[in-house]
């Protein structure tokens, strides 16, 4: 028997809160009861859109498809027409999930629509059992049948090396995933989640929304992130924060303006930052606050979860730990040679001297099965040895912690027969006090092949540091060759819903 949500299957924790928006909220009965019967709706259906707004709908029709065995396709709705009419012909889902009133667009105008009912006074009169374990009529029925390598989502990548492909992820990989985590976070049910994050992608959703449920704890979801919004529900008990790294820079720019904040961060028992490296100086400065350091962990949609920093271990500021229970780990150069690794017991072994770089690839139960409709994206994706090709860049420290510099794509440059990694160029950058922003990347060079271009929002912008002080800068605190040979200064970088920035959108001469 195998089961997501045994806590929800099993009535074991009925009257604990399982979900709360804003001041509306279900407990474990409640939701077994609004998820079970719209379970039974689904029955039958090949796969279903979610339009995941971050409410209450969302996460009740995400839970009851998973219950009832289809795979659900949650679908971003800042998405324009295009990216969606691209969607929904490609995953083909038989109808779409939305809260009662969402207007929905035009790509969606096909489907057959099924409103998502939240209604609490459903769970009376299911809590008893009927034989052999299966939830009474009107609960959680569905939720045992599946089998762990069936497909339970398709999250869309965010294309930006073409249209978006699906990523079928499989109710094994989020087990595998959740559980992992719990061992490294030491997360239990009796945790309380707050996180203000979108639904429609692994982050969000999955860590965010389906790990408490997995664990049998709580999870509160902000609606809109906020410093205020954080600091209340910490004050009132909630145990663990999850955020990306725009959400910690604002949090650590609100301590003056919200006196109460810092002392609310500093009573959660964790707090997780991830989608992009935290700069340096935000890890200081909450900490400096807090008392409390940020924990980071590195995943992917094709790969769920990689490597964090373990809740009992060292926060090492631009580190995401090491790999997770169950998940193996290789740095691999160019020409397929493996330069770094981590044993079957974790050790790290090879070059783990926090300077040679290669790919990061990895392999486990918390993978995705492929690309939908696309076999050739899918067998191109993995080494002929079966491990993934992330396409994120990374060292070895000495300590054995996963230090990412960037991806092989947009931020490994080849300068002067150096290989050299953005990301850690960025974050010598922040270390500026000038500094409030910075983007790194390669441009064509005829001497070098490729020289070091950095892009810079200024603390002010009016007086911002020299070209030559941040290029001495990089160059003290690194290496004379990784110094930027092209700044230029902007007010804002571009970035994606997640904060992550879009380096192929970034001003070029």
């Amino acid at each position: 028997m195998f089961s997501l949500f045994p806590a929800l299957v099993s009535g074991s924790v009925a009257d604990r809160s399982a979900l709360r928006f804003g001041d509306r909220s279900l407990t474990y009965a409640e939701l077994a009861a609004s998820a079970g019967a719209l379970a039974a709706r689904l029955d039958g259906a090949a796969r279903v859109a979610v339009w995941a707004t971050p409410t209450l709908e969302t996460a009740v029709g995400v839970v009851a498809a998973l219950l009832a065995g289809v795979p659900a396709v949650p679908l971003n709705p800042r998405s324009g027409e295009a990216e969606l009419g691209h969607i929904v012909g490609d995953s083909a889902p038989s109808l779409v999930l939305a809260a009662p009133g969402d207007v929905l667009p035009a790509p969606l105008g096909a489907l057959e629509r099924v409103d998502v009912t939240v209604d609490p006074g459903l769970a009376a009169g299911t809590k008893e059992e009927a034989p052999g374990g299966t939830a009474a009529p009107g609960s959680a029925a569905p939720g045992t049948v599946t089998d762990p390598g069936s497909p339970a989502l398709v999250v869309y990548t965010s294309g930006t090396t073409g249209p978006p492909k699906g990523a079928v992820i499989p109710r094994r990989a989020i087990a595998a995933t959740l559980d992992a985590l719990a061992d490294a976070w030491q997360w239990t049910g009796d945790d309380v989640l707050v996180h203000g994050l979108p639904l429609f992608h692994v982050h969000g959703l999955i860590i965010g929304v389906l790990g408490p449920l997995r664990r049998g704890g709580s999870v509160r979801h902000l609606g809109r992130f906020g410093a205020e919004g954080v600091a209340r529900e910490l004050d009132a008990g909630a145990t663990m924060l999850f955020g990306v790294p725009t959400m910690y820079h604002r949090l650590a720019e609100a301590f003056d303006e919200h006196p109460g904040l810092a002392g609310a961060l500093g009573r959660a028992r964790l707090l997780v930052s991830g989608s992009a490296a935290l700069p340096l100086h935000d890890h200081e400065r909450i900490r400096a606050a807090t008392g409390r350091g940020v924990v980071e962990r590195y995943g992917m949609t094709e790969t769920l979860m990689n490597t964090s920093v373990r809740a009992d271990g060292e926060v090492r500021p631009g580190t995401v730990g090491v790999p997770l229970p169950g998940v193996g780990l290789r740095l691999v150069e160019e020409d397929g040679t493996t330069i770094a690794w981590y044993e079957a017991d974790g050790t790290p072994a090879g070059a783990y001297d926090g300077e040679s770089v290669g790919e990061i690839q990895v392999r486990g139960p918390n993978l995705f099965t492929g690309y939908l409709n696309r076999p050739d994206a899918t067998a191109a994706a993995f080494s002929a040895d079966g491990w993934f090709r992330t396409g994120d860049m990374a060292v070895l420290d000495p300590g054995g912690s996963v230090r990412i510099v960037g991806r092989k794509a947009t931020d490994l440059i080849k300068s002067g027969g150096y290989k050299i990694g953005a990301g850690e160029i960025e974050n010598a950058l922040l270390e500026h006090p000038g500094v409030r922003e910075a983007a790194v990347a390669g441009e064509p060079d005829a001497d070098l092949g490729e020289r070091v271009a950095a892009w810079i929002v200024p603390l002010d912008l009016r007086e911002p540091p020299s070209a030559e002080e941040l290029a001495g800068h990089v160059a003290n605190r690194l290496a004379p060759h990784k110094r930027p040979r092209t700044v230029r200064f902007l007010a804002a970088l571009p970035r994606n819903d997640m904060g992550k920035i879009l380096k192929r959108e970034l001003p070029r001469d």
